[in-house]
């Protein structure tokens, strides 16, 4: 095992290494770097991450298939789109439990977040004193599912019934990290990205273990907050930046 001061520049040197621009080609990040304007980025990223479970060409293959439907323009067609267009949705596939059903209804609540918010930032807000998007992903949840039970609220995940909420994470690291290597976007300003977490996925968590980050065998929320209280001890002003390190080494598979 490695000490804290070993552990912590072996990470940084693999964070360094995996945190380039030759990972957004590969990487379902690449459907929302396709976008310029912030809410086209937010919108493509945010449906990229909902269905990121599985393998990763196969994610962006059914993103693309998203985006074409949208015309490559998420955001006119959110505030643009008929009902017709909508109901063709229906019946199609998507991306595995992801349904046409499910894509419609994502459409439906973001024209209603996007006529009264010009960012789904404000949705994120991370409040004094919290340290984590725990309440956070709660609050949007609330704003974007609304009460009515609805089969496409199982693809948000809450953290307040244990969910690690990989995807949700993963969505926020991406709009909210921001560093030289332009992988990330960095374009909510008014959120820090110290409250960020890894988002908890088999390769995450197994490195984690592996490493001693970790001790949870489940990959769940308070598993979460364990590896929150690891990485932001090497750095508690981007602990996020460590998701590339984790995800790397667990892809190569370096360690085993």
């Amino acid at each position: 095992m490695l000490n804290f001061e070993e552990l912590k520049s072996f990470l940084n040197e693999k964070a360094d290494q995996y945190n380039s621009p030759d990972f957004i080609e590969d990487d379902p990040i690449q459907i929302p770097h396709r976008f310029t304007l912030k809410q086209d980025v937010e919108i493509a990223g945010f449906l990229a991450a909902t269905i990121s479970w599985g393998n990763r060409k196969s994610i962006i293959k059914s993103a693309d298939k998203m985006l074409d439907i949208m015309g490559n323009s998420p955001y006119d067609f959110v505030l643009n789109h008929s009902e017709k267009d909508l109901e063709i949705l229906q019946n199609q596939s998507i991306h595995r439990t992801f349904n046409g059903e499910d894509f419609a209804y994502f459409i439906r609540q973001f024209n209603k977040i996007y006529k009264d918010n010009e960012s789904l930032e404000n949705l994120f807000i991370v409040k004094d004193p919290e340290t984590n998007f725990l309440h956070a992903i709660e609050r949007f949840r609330e704003s974007f599912l609304e009460t009515e039970k609805h089969r496409s609220h199982k693809h948000v995940s809450s953290p307040y019934k244990n969910s690690s909420s990989k995807r949700i994470i993963m969505f926020l690291r991406w709009m909210v990290r921001k560093d030289k290597h332009g992988v990330d976007f960095g374009i909510w300003k008014n959120i820090d990205q110290k409250h960020l977490s890894i988002p908890l996925d088999v390769h995450t968590g197994n490195i984690s273990r592996k490493l001693g980050l970790v001790s949870r065998t489940q990959n769940d929320w308070k598993t979460v907050e364990e590896l929150d209280a690891a990485i932001r001890k090497f750095d508690g002003n981007d602990p996020a930046k460590y998701d590339f390190a984790l995800f790397g080494l667990g892809v190569t598979k370096e360690l085993l």
